[in-house]
């Protein structure tokens, strides 16, 4: 929230920005002058759009207004949630999928990968080898039907398809009444000659037995290397994801009736937004974080900021991404409830750490420790009505005074104080024989160190150091901790927007509408460089091919195609390592050129493209090695289409004084650092000025978070909107 309520003003809506959790539903209103307001309620289960409807009226509400009134003019509506996901991590989804394979590989689905069992795991999980298990399977066994054939890794067919084991197959499934058919066959994403075979048979024993279900072929979903990812990931899509796309077209609808014009879009993993008529809705699966990311990138570029650690402190997680000289690393293999798949999603790393992480006393080593479980929504027992009974961090900030009992959500959840207290002495302080403030302080520092750690060794991995950095803290619990998981950090600069708590949102809004494709292509190029004429070929059919597909989802939404803008782009390995990057190339077209001297077809675009993936390696891996000399590897030919959508502006206001005004001063309250009390100042965050300077102790709160500034640190609130923290 940036202005107290004013009914004079139109607040006529450009963007809204949706970001539905499992708990809580976020809005991000902007208006035609770029102020903004931040709303919140709670998600409705099955009817996102009640929820959604609620929090969008949460945030109109601070400016005494409604909907309808100031919908009209919406040229952005873009839409994060986790429904998707979670319906996967509870197994719930629709398990009524049949599966044709190779024959022998009917069990793949079942037994993954090695690395499946062990990717989601600490390291102390991975050392001691203690808890790893293969995930649960989506579809049963009875559903997978084999069927005799093979391609080649090269794309070459070894063993013709058998037919009459199609045939047979197809017919099983039909009997079992299963809602589609998922083919996924080996090497189909080097030729899916096959693949194209079983789907003309299922089709025709369809139409002879007047049935009718959707054929779904991997080498059309996801035609890319690994053939357990790629699996994974056409099962998951009609497992969770397409059971989604009622409830999405209904928030569409639901809106449309309110007088909204823009078209829902929805955030990807790969930081773009796609239509909820999209042919393939996987890529939304994971869109919460990224939209954190997302909007990191936006601050990063309207401020100049080369590089950039965005950090996100949920109430289970800590999550972490960085931005190299404008550059947001994607990674290929990822992990959803357990299994790995092979879609692109912006890279972030994430740890058990959050506000609602429970805290132990261990008896055996008699120290604290906290997690993996965490309280979520619950809160804490601060929270008398959530049931909870094991102390969490929230307890802790509460006793310390960093929290207010009477403002948390504005006041919507009381917190009692006495409560946690009484817990916090009976479970940790007791064991410990020590003052329970000073426990708490512990159990504080405790987390705050593991998420200091993951910071650091995120960015010394790469070569750098935090001086090399700037650091944007956001999410509900960022601005309670970022002085202390910064500490001791030597950040070029640490920014809190004032609006941290609906940042994921708001990254929404700042996304592309775009649809991404990627095919592996597995192009070598040696270091003489003697077939880059050949790979100039290779790669413009490619990205051709990639152009049309993407063209065609645009058409199916509605929107004009030639609107659109084709970002050619290659994931490059130098040849022999095992990690790609992602280079953009200047042209979709590659020429070739025949070298008389050399006899044989050269490109100087392909030399171009080396090149700049020479200095992009270089510039993130400064301390590493280049190796041309090794050759080049390109893995993945990737397409981006973009069609331009307004983007949001950051709010500017005229900077006052650097005191602040006695409006918005919430007098005194005694807070506990270094083991002793201090009277810390209390401010309420949305009546701060541009310009104000808060010295610490001090605590600036605002319905949804609170930024806490200890002793010997200040804050600046500049002209958009966002704190600027330093240590005296």
């Amino acid at each position: 929230m940036t202005e107290s309520v004013n009914e004079d003003k139109a607040h006529l809506l450009k963007v809204i920005a949706l970001d539905t959790g499992g708990t809580m539903t976020d809005s991000f209103i902007i208006d035609e002058n770029g102020s903004f307001s931040v709303g919140k309620a709670l998600t409705t289960g099955n009817e996102e759009s009640i929820g959604i409807l609620n929090s969008i009226e949460d945030s109109l509400n601070q400016w005494g207004k409604l909907l309808e009134d100031t919908g009209v003019g919406v040229e952005a509506l873009v839409y994060s949630g986790t429904a998707m996901l979670n319906r996967l991590l509870e197994r719930e989804g629709n398990d009524n999928i049949g599966v044709i394979v190779n024959a022998g590989f009917e069990d793949l689905h079942r037994l993954g990968r090695a690395l499946q069992c062990w990717i989601g795991l600490d390291y102390a999980g991975r050392l001691h080898v203690r808890e790893h298990e293969h995930p649960p399977t989506l579809i049963p066994r009875n559903n997978f039907k084999g069927v005799r054939g093979r391609i080649n890794f090269w794309g070459d067919e070894l063993i013709p398809l058998y037919e009459r084991d199609v045939e047979k197959a197809v017919d099983e499934l039909l009997e079992m009444n299963v809602d589609c058919i998922c083919v996924c066959l080996l090497c189909s994403y080097m030729n899916s000659m096959h693949e194209m075979e079983v789907e003309r048979i299922a089709k025709q024993i369809m139409k002879e037995k007047g049935k009718e279900i959707p054929v779904i072929l991997s080498s059309d979903h996801n035609p890319v290397r690994g053939e357990t990812p790629r699996l994974n990931a056409l099962l998951i899509e009609q497992y969770a994801a397409e059971p989604s796309r009622k409830q999405l077209k209904a928030i569409a609808e639901k809106l449309k009736e309110k007088g909204v014009p823009a078209p829902l879009r929805i955030l990807t993993s790969y930081g773009g937004t796609m239509s909820p008529y999209s042919k393939s809705l996987i890529p939304t699966m994971v869109s919460g974080p990224i939209g954190g990311m997302i909007g990191s990138k936006f601050i990063a570029e309207k401020y100049g900021i080369k590089n950039l650690v965005s950090s996100d402190v949920g109430g289970t997680s800590f999550d972490v991404g960085l931005t190299m000289e404008h550059y947001v690393p994607t990674k290929w293999e990822s992990s959803l409830g357990g299994f790995i798949l092979n879609i692109p999603m912006i890279a972030l790393d994430s740890i058990g750490a959050g506000t609602g992480m429970y805290v132990r006393y261990n008896d055996v080593s008699g120290r604290l420790e906290f997690g993996p479980e965490s309280a979520g929504y619950l809160i804490g027992v601060c929270n008398e009505q959530s049931g909870v009974e094991q102390v969490t961090m929230t307890d802790c900030s509460l006793i310390l005074g960093y929290l207010n009992p009477d403002y948390f959500l504005g006041g919507k959840v009381p917190l009692n104080k006495k409560r946690a207290l009484s817990y916090i002495e009976d479970q940790l302080a007791t064991p410990f024989k020590t003052d329970p403030y000073e426990t708490a302080r512990g159990a504080l520092d405790l987390i705050e160190i593991n998420m200091k750690n993951h910071l650091n060794g995120m960015i010394q991995g790469l070569g750098f150091r935090p001086e090399n950095y700037t650091l944007l803290s956001f999410g509900g619990g960022g601005p309670l901790h970022v002085a202390g998981y910064s500490k001791g950090l030597s950040f070029q600069n640490i920014m809190i927007p004032e609006w941290a708590a609906a940042f994921s949102a708001y990254g929404c809004a700042c996304a592309d509408h775009s649809y991404r494709h990627e095919i592996s292509v597995d192009l070598v190029i040696d270091p003489d460089r003697t077939m880059s004429g050949f790979v100039a070929s290779m790669l413009s059919s490619t990205w051709n091919d990639l152009k049309t597909r993407i063209k065609e989802e645009f058409e199916k939404e509605g929107r004009n195609p030639e609107e659109m803008k084709f970002k050619p782009s290659l994931k490059l390995q130098y040849f022999g390592m095992l990690k790609d990057l992602e280079v953009e190339s200047h042209t979709d077209v590659l020429n070739a050129e025949y070298s008389a001297e050399l006899d044989r077809f050269d490109s100087p675009d392909v030399d171009i493209i080396l090149k700049r993936y020479d200095d992009l390696f270089e510039k993130i891996f400064r301390r590493g090695t280049k190796s041309p000399e090794l050759g080049y590897h390109v893995t993945k030919a990737v397409g981006t289409g973009v069609v331009p959508v307004p983007k949001p502006i950051l709010p500017e206001y005229e900077l006052s004084s650097e005191r602040p005004n006695d409006i918005s001063s919430k007098g005194t309250r005694e807070t506990y650092w270094d083991g002793k009390w201090h009277e810390s100042s209390i401010w309420e965050m949305r009546l701060l000025n541009s310009g104000n300077i808060v010295n610490g102790p001090a605590v600036i709160e605002a319905p949804a978070t609170t930024l806490v500034v200890p002793p010997n640190y200040r804050v600046k609130l500049d002209k958009h909107r966002i704190f600027h923290m330093e240590g005296k």
